[in-house]
């Protein structure tokens, strides 16, 4: 491969490396609720150029180094541990593009971009509140916030809808108002 046509790929590499990493919802959550402090926006710019450093540093990785990679950079940069499936998607996909990149398949890489950027969804995650928790002191250290994440399709090309999230533990129960007593005890009841 000429020295050229070697930058080409690899630019086309780095485009693909940031595509994939902004349209992963983890990493978006993380960048739009500020979990890296004021320069997460910063942070997640620099993380593309991080992977791609990496994969060009260390070329016979396997899957799950690609993984622990990927967590360690969310964990210390985003104070976020990736729970939700994504991780192990994310870095099939960047291992298939640095494949791509090996052979010197600029194509390949400009398809999967392409992809990536039709299918990317915007991810936000807003806090739900119950009619009980507003009444509740906003200084209770024990309380538990839990977010509810939509994602809404930015690709005006594709006619897929995003995958809305589903709940990781299919026998929970949504608690009931009612069933929260005064003292802060919850009442568990058996499913009929």
């Amino acid at each position: 491969m000429m020295a050229g046509a070697a930058e080409d790929v690899r630019v086309l590499f780095g485009a693909a490396v940031r595509a994939a990493l902004e349209a992963w919802p983890a990493l978006q959550i993380a960048v739009e609720n500020g979990f890296g402090g004021v320069h997460s926006q910063e942070k997640a710019e620099w993380l593309g150029g991080a992977v791609e450093d990496y994969f060009i540093a260390n070329a016979d990785l396997e899957l799950e180094e690609i993984e622990d990679f990927l967590g360690e950079l969310m964990t210390t940069e985003f104070d976020t541990v990736v729970e939700d499936g994504s991780l192990p998607q994310v870095s099939q996909q960047l291992q298939t593009m640095f494949h791509h990149f090996q052979k010197g398949d600029g194509a390949a890489l400009q398809e999967m971009t392409s992809q990536i950027n039709q299918k990317k969804c915007k991810v936000t995650a807003t806090p739900l509140m119950t009619a009980k928790e507003t009444d509740v002191a906003e200084d209770d250290v024990d309380s538990v916030e839990e977010m509810e994440v939509t994602a809404t399709n930015d690709g005006a090309t594709t006619d897929e809808v995003c995958p809305q999230p589903q709940p990781s533990d299919p026998d929970t129960q949504t608690i009931k108002e009612e069933d929260i007593v005064e003292d802060g005890w919850t009442i568990v009841r058996r499913k009929k």
